[in-house]
């Protein structure tokens, strides 16, 4: 999915309540997941990245959803996704020339004996207060093809990358971080 959407952690608690199931910990409460409000720097992407998959998995319980558990090749995957919409200068599902999101996984040791694949993609990018996993969970529930992709029950495994810096044809006037989430399930 596309986009970045500015929208705070209440945000996000309303929009789980609204669509009928039970609110996430509010911000400063102790349940709340590890650097969930860290702003980004040159070090801290893993601890983001990991704060980021513990607000996610936090959404799919609520959902009634067993969370999702971090895959290496997936994690790879992500980072170089966000990595390479910095460097090359684009924010898009799609890596030029045109790879998509199934073609990117395909082309890794995560389809190994995998007779059947699915996969999905949540990217997004904020500056200043809205460049943490807390703000950048936030807007994505907020966003109903990002969500979808979030609770969808079929997925059981994820990968999650951060980077300290956006696209420069955004003109950030701030610091800010670039995320990238690649959903998937294989089948033997």
């Amino acid at each position: 999915m596309r986009g970045n959407i500015g929208a705070t952690v209440a945000a996000l608690a309303i929009a789980v309540v609204a669509l009928g199931t039970a609110a996430l910990p509010a911000r400063g409460e102790s349940v709340y997941c590890a650097g969930a409000e860290l702003s980004p720097t040159a070090t801290n992407g893993p601890l983001m990245a990991s704060a980021t998959l513990c607000l996610i998995n936090q959404v799919r319980r609520a959902y009634g959803l067993q969370p999702l558990r971090s895959n290496g090749e997936l994690r790879k995957l992500a980072t170089s996704q966000v990595h390479d919409m910095v460097s090359w200068n684009y924010f898009a599902d799609d890596r030029p020339p045109g790879l998509t999101p199934m073609a990117l996984v395909s082309k890794t040791r995560y389809t190994t004996h995998a007779t059947k694949l699915s996969v999905g993609q949540n990217i997004g990018w904020g500056t200043g207060e809205y460049a943490t996993p807390a703000e950048m969970v936030a807007a994505w529930i907020a966003s109903p093809g990002h969500l979808e992709n979030i609770v969808t029950g079929e997925y059981r495994e994820v990968g999650v990358g951060v980077t300290p810096a956006v696209p420069a044809r955004f003109k950030p006037e701030l610091p800010g971080a670039t995320y990238a989430m690649e959903f998937a399930v294989r089948r033997f």
